[in-house]
C-alpha cells in the first residue's frame, strides 16, 4: 500500500532506534522508540550534542552550547533559532522545519525554543519546545574551586 498525504506515516519511514535518553527495560534490554517519539528524541539528541563531541561523527550536533554564556539579547535569540534550524536540516531528514521561535525566560535563566515542523511522510504540523539554559550548571569541582581556589592553582 502506498501512503497518501492523508494516511498516517509508516513506521518503516519514521524508524525505530534506541530511546533517548538510553534506558533499559525490566528484562535488561535497551528500550527502543519508534514513530513520532523517535523523531522527537532525535531532535533532542541533535540539539544536546555539541559539534565534535561524537567520536566518528564529529560534525554531528548543534552549536547551541557555544552560546550558553552569551548575554540574553535579540542577537542571541536570532542565533539560537538559526543554530536549531541548521542542525535539524543537516541531521534530521525525516522532518522539514517550518519555524523556530525563541521565547526568553530570564527568571529561569533559559530560552524556550519552539520548533514547528512537519514529518516529510505526512506533512502534518507538529511542534515541540526545547528549553535552552543560558548557563551550564556548575559541577561539584567548579563549586570546590570557588570555595578554595588555591587548591586548584
Amino acid at each position: 500500500m502506498v501512503n497518501s498525504p492523508l494516511s498516517p506515516p509508516t513506521s518503516a519511514f519514521l524508524g525505530t532506534g534506541w530511546s533517548f535518553p538510553i534506558r533499559v527495560n525490566v528484562q535488561g534490554q535497551i528500550m527502543l522508540s519508534s514513530g513520532e517519539r523517535n523523531i522527537e528524541e532525535a531532535i533532542w539528541l541533535i540539539l544536546r550534542t555539541t559539534i565534535g563531541e561524537r567520536a566518528g561523527l564529529e560534525p554531528f550536533g548543534s552549536t547551541l552550547e557555544e552560546m550558553a554564556y552569551d548575554p540574553l539579547n535579540a542577537t542571541l535569540l536570532v542565533m539560537l533559532c538559526v543554530a536549531v534550524e541548521e542542525a535539524l536540516q543537516a541531521w534530521e531528514p525525516r522532518i522539514e522545519v517550518e519555524d523556530v521561535r525563541a521565547e526568553p525566560d530570564p527568571i529561569r535563566g533559559r530560552v524556550d525554543l519552539t520548533i514547528e515542523y512537519q514529518v516529510v511522510e505526512d506533512y502534518e504540523p507538529r511542534s515541540m519546545v526545547y528549553p535552552f539554559y543560558l548557563q551550564a550548571a556548575a559541577t561539584e569541582e567548579d563549586e570546590r574551586r570557588l570555595v578554595d581556589p588555591d587548591e586548584y592553582s
